[in-house]
């Protein structure tokens, strides 16, 4: 049985979430003072709690379903981050010159999606392993191809050329397109006040990104 299952959080709920990535540093001092630093991820890992974004006990019912089908941690999912869903700038629409995904060598047929932030070889090469179903559009050397020369695994991020539209050797690979964050519960409790929620408590409800 199948550990994620391809459905989005309730959309209308997660407009009223707070979270964002989370990396995990060590900080070593030195007797002189002076640092040493190691990152222990190569990835940043996003947390959010979306009890925030409820508003009525309606919502409350909504998300105990929601909770109750995921069997609690058990199963992943999909969520939406309004503040960080797309290859391009925040409201824009995506372009398929947005990010490169790579360079093709004549016979590589598959390429994996991912955004960069920052530039150069300063930038972070974040991996994109759910986008959006229809949202793609891929481009070979500053060309948009039809969607008829290419296919998409949207539950793992991979882009793969048809057969007789593999990129050629030295050709740059673009892409542009929207996102969900692989994401599952951190709990396997909801606790709710129901008095205090009334009053306009409330709960907790973590959620945290899968490492797939």
């Amino acid at each position: 049985m199948s550990m994620f299952h391809d459905v989005r959080f309730p959309t209308d709920l997660a407009l009223g979430s707070k979270g964002g990535p989370q990396r995990a540093t060590d900080v070593v001092t030195l007797g002189s003072g002076r640092e040493e630093r190691n990152a222990r991820w190569a990835h940043s890992r996003r947390r959010y709690d979306a009890g925030t974004g409820l508003k009525s006990l309606a919502d409350l019912a909504l998300i105990v379903a929601f909770f109750e089908a995921r069997c609690g941690r058990l199963h992943g999912f999909r969520w939406h981050d309004p503040l960080d869903d797309r290859s391009c700038a925040p409201g824009a629409d995506p372009t398929a010159l947005d990010q490169p995904i790579g360079t093709g060598d004549g016979t590589t047929a598959a390429f994996a999606l991912c955004k960069a932030y920052g530039e150069g070889e300063m930038a972070y090469m974040r991996p994109i392993t759910k986008p959006v179903a229809g949202s793609l559009r891929i481009a070979v050397n500053g060309s948009e191809v039809a969607s008829t020369q290419w296919s998409l695994d949207a539950l793992c991020g991979r882009v793969t050329f048809a057969s007789d539209h593999v990129p050629p050797a030295g050709a740059v690979i673009t892409a542009g397109f929207l996102f969900d964050v692989p994401v599952r519960f951190d709990t396997d409790q909801l606790s709710v006040d129901h008095s205090a929620f009334a009053a306009g408590s409330v709960p907790s409800i973590p959620l945290i990104e899968i490492r797939e």
